[in-house]
């Protein structure tokens, strides 16, 4: 059975806002993610459909607080909440939120090129 823990994990970011580590489980991918101010991921997400994250993801806040932002809705899940983030939400998070988040590799790889190409502009905007 495929196993991992949060130190095992492939660091995949480490910015002043998050810190992110990975780790493939078969076809799904676990994150370790840990917010180290408040962030609204929405400007992230521009160039995806809709402008929202499509991967779906299953996950639990270790501590913090996450919302997702739906076209029609918002939800709310605090540390100890088990949460579902259907296709697309836009994360919204306080600092000192903690997350462990399982997605399908292939979905998740698909978001991550966007968010990697928004953090490498947001950072030559700033330069």
């Amino acid at each position: 059975m495929p196993r991992t823990s949060k130190d095992e994990a492939e660091l995949v970011v480490q910015s002043e806002v998050l810190t992110s580590r990975h780790a493939e489980l078969g076809e799904y991918t676990v994150a370790f993610e840990e917010y180290h101010v408040d962030a609204d991921g929405t400007p992230m997400f521009k160039g995806l459909p809709d402008d929202r994250c499509q991967c779906p993801h299953w996950g639990v806040v270790v501590r913090g607080e996450l919302r997702l932002r739906y076209a029609d809705r918002e939800e709310i899940y605090r540390g100890g909440d088990a949460y579902v983030a259907y296709p697309g939400h836009v994360p919204v998070v306080t600092a000192a939120t903690e997350v462990v988040e399982f997605s399908p590799t292939v979905g998740l790889a698909e978001t991550l090129a966007v968010l990697a190409a928004n953090m490498a502009a947001t950072s030559e905007l700033t330069s």
